[in-house]
């Protein structure tokens, strides 16, 4: 079998299963409960028979220890706690860079998980486990799950031993020879138990003979000679295990109770036939509906359906010259069917940030645990949906702006009580749709930017003069923070200090098309704000007229549209407002915006634009009405032009600029 054409399922699986581990190991610090340790098994398992099935053999063994960890959990034979999940979260990130280095062509071998695995088998030997071990007859007792997993082992062709070793009186490190007979038992099968356990062993806390519960395919006689060539072992014992099980008697007993009549045994196998037949025509549909397909060729579909639009828009202009009831017909009913096309090509591409944001719950508990904070994480708007070209991007430029704001802005707990506020800092992570735009909010309840450190930074780097210093605003000044090589951190350490990091997120988030602000307050806190372009190619857009010129307006920020008079127009602190529906509202004109020539007119058309909970009344001409526009970027020639997102070509041929309503506010 060829697993590479398998590779790219295999990613995606694995980084579907860390995730859901990686919530659920969340879940299981704040809350508990047997069903989490459950959900996070099954993830493990299931990444680790995957990973084994590729002959990722690292991530199998990562994930087998930890996997064994959690069965003593699940079973009750040992309770989480703090190390556990600690080295739980260490595991993820590594099972993380092992993922990585595989999509990179390697093998995962890339990652030392040496200590991991010690810290599992460490909470696995430890003395806390209930073991019921029968020391005298030198037999182990298993429970129910044991002797499941040591029947499934036999009907593939194992074998369960109880091996008995002896060392020889004159040894001298007894851990070291019991190593290297587990060494030799590794490579012909699997060790399932010991006796004494295996931390006490490697304490050398036993005498001179230990027992081993041992799965193989091997014979006695091979066992045997392997670990007799291992020097200072006197006696070795290999016996085939029968098993005992206090719990096996009462299962065979309610087994036989419990006989159905025939034609009842019947009608069920009946039933349980037809139920699997079920399950699996709906295993092989779903199976069916999925299919992975090349993001180029998703790109493709877009530009020819782009084309599509503006043809279509051109035919409904002819078709409205020509007058004919046939035609108009025929492309009414290509509109609707279009309409639906658009909205299936516009979804392929768009996909909810709540996999951006589901990485960073854990790093702000790791983030605040490093540098002993408090920090509680609020999530909001995750299902919020992006371009997938952003997605990919904007992740990092995310994780350099909470881990910010975790070492900036939340202080340490003893501090925050001192200034009467809860020990424990509030962080909130917003997501929300503006217009044609995505914002993305990062706001934390901590000591706000110290405007006046940031001033005396930036006059000692030399990024501001004395003159600038004068003039600028609080705001501005805060600003500073993003230029290059700018820090306010007193001493370097892992986490900030550099001056590297913030002005890399700026020009990250502007190469996207995108800006990024600020709002501080001195002892409250301090909130980003990323303002991204949605890039749907596509979009619903109300047509205006300014003059001789046509202009296009996003729909998704239009609130409702209205005529205004110029006695309704009122003046509050020198600016331009009108009563809407008992509400100021500001006036923008946007024939004074661009410079360009109109008439005055006693009544005009006002369209309402709103941004979050504010409101924006832009004046134009005319109302031309609402169409699908392709968007099209203006260039690099043209970027940056105040209040203006792109442009958009008409039914006609003619060009019409794009309004950035946001830039309005």
């Amino acid at each position: 079998m060829d697993v590479n054409e398998y590779l790219g399922l295999f990613l995606d699986e694995s980084q579907e299963h860390i995730q859901s581990i990686n919530t659920q190991l969340l879940k299981l610090e704040q809350s508990g409960g047997a069903d989490v340790v459950q959900e996070i098994f099954r993830s493990a398992h299931t990444l680790k028979g995957m990973s084994s099935t590729m002959g990722y053999e690292h991530v199998a063994n990562l994930t087998h220890e930890m996997e064994s960890a959690l069965d003593l959990v699940r079973g009750g034979k040992k309770e989480s706690n703090q190390l556990l999940l600690d080295t739980m979260f260490i595991a993820m990130e590594q099972m993380e860079d092992m993922i990585a280095d595989i999509e990179n062509g390697g093998r995962g071998a890339n990652v030392d998980v040496s200590e991991t695995v010690a810290a599992f088998q460490s909470f696995i030997g430890g003395k806390e486990v209930v073991v019921t071990e029968v020391k005298e007859s030198n037999t182990f007792e298993v429970d129910l799950y044991m002797n499941s997993v040591i029947e499934q082992a036999k009907q593939t062709g194992f074998e369960a031993y109880q091996i008995t070793v002896k060392l020889s009186d004159a040894v001298v490190l007894k851990a070291a020879r019991a190593y290297m007979v587990f060494d030799r038992l590794q490579e012909l099968g699997e060790v399932v138990r010991t006796n004494p356990e295996t931390e006490e062993i490697e304490q050398e806390q036993f005498d001179l003979s230990f027992d081993v519960l041992f799965l193989s395919q091997e014979a006695t006689e091979v066992i045997e000679h392997a670990i007799a060539q291992v020097s200072e072992v006197e006696r070795v014992e290999v016996n085939v295990f029968t098993g005992t099980s206090e719990s096996e008697p009462e299962v065979a007993v309610t087994a036989e109770v419990v006989v159905p009549e025939p034609v009842v045994q019947k009608a069920s196998d009946q039933e349980e036939k037809e139920t699997k037949d079920t399950k699996e025509q709906v295993a092989a549909q779903a199976q069916a509906k999925t299919i992975r397909v090349n993001l180029e060729r998703i790109d493709r579909l877009m530009n020819l359906f782009e084309e599509f639009i503006i043809d279509r828009g051109r035919l409904e202009r002819l078709a409205d010259e020509v007058g004919q009831p046939e035609l108009n017909e025929t492309v009414e009913k290509i509109k609707r069917g279009t309409n639906e096309l658009q909205s299936l090509v516009l979804t392929l591409r768009m996909m909810p940030i709540e996999q951006v944001f589901n990485r960073f719950p854990r790093m702000v508990r790791s983030v605040a645990k490093e540098i002993h904070k408090k920090v509680q994480l609020d999530i909001s708007g995750a299902e919020t949906e992006l371009d997938r070209t952003v997605i990919d991007e904007i992740g990092d430029p995310l994780v350099h702006l909470i881990r910010n704001a975790i070492d900036h802005g939340i202080e340490r707990p003893e501090v925050r009580v001192k200034a009467g506020k809860p020990e424990q800092g509030m962080l909130a992570l917003r997501a929300y749709h503006g217009g044609n735009r995505v914002f993305i909010e990062i706001e934390d309840d901590g000591a706000g930017i110290n405007v006046d450190k940031v001033r005396a930074k930036a006059l000692e780097r030399g990024v501001i003069s004395d003159e600038e210093a004068t003039v600028m605003s609080e705001n501005e000044l805060a600003m500073l923070i993003f230029a290059p090589g700018f820090s306010t951190a007193d001493v370097v350490t892992d986490l900030s200090g550099r001056g590297v990091g913030l002005d890399v997120v700026k020009n990250k988030i502007e190469s996207l098309g995108g800006v990024v602000s600020l709002e501080t307050v001195a002892g409250q806190g301090t909130k980003f704000q990323v303002s991204l372009p949605l890039t749907l190619s596509i979009i619903s857009a109300m047509l205006v007229q300014v003059g001789e010129e046509s202009y296009a307006i996003p729909l998704s920020s239009i609130l409702e549209t209205t005529l205004l008079d110029e006695a309704d127009i009122l003046t509050a602190h020198r600016e331009r407002v009108f009563d809407f529906r008992g509400q100021l509202v500001p006036l923008v004109y946007l024939k004074e915006m661009f410079g360009i020539e109109s008439e005055t007119k006693s009544q005009f058309p006002v369209v309402v634009v709103r941004k979050g909970n504010k409101l924006v009344g832009v004046v134009v001409n005319d109302l031309i009405g609402q169409q699908e526009i392709v968007m099209k970027p203006l260039g690099t020639y043209l970027e940056g032009i105040p209040a203006i997102s792109g442009a958009t070509i008409l039914g006609d041929g003619r060009v019409a600029l794009i309004v950035d309503s946001n830039d309005l506010f």
